[in-house]
């Protein structure tokens, strides 16, 4: 039982770890917009709408 119980508090610490990175990435690039846009997360580069078509993003 106690297996169970650390692996679950493992698996919910990882999730909040990843939520907690993500969030200071976003704080980062609004603060440093220099540094290019924010890189989403459906795939596309990150300075179109949507995915990008034809190439058009510096890469």
């Amino acid at each position: 039982m106690m297996t169970y119980v650390i692996t679950v508090a493992l698996i919910l610490a990882l999730m909040l770890a990843g939520i907690a990175v993500d969030r200071l990435y976003r704080r980062f690039a609004a603060r440093h917009p220099q540094l290019g846009p924010f890189r989403k997360n459906d795939g596309g580069c990150g300075c179109c709408a949507g995915k990008c078509e034809d190439d058009t993003c510096a890469r």
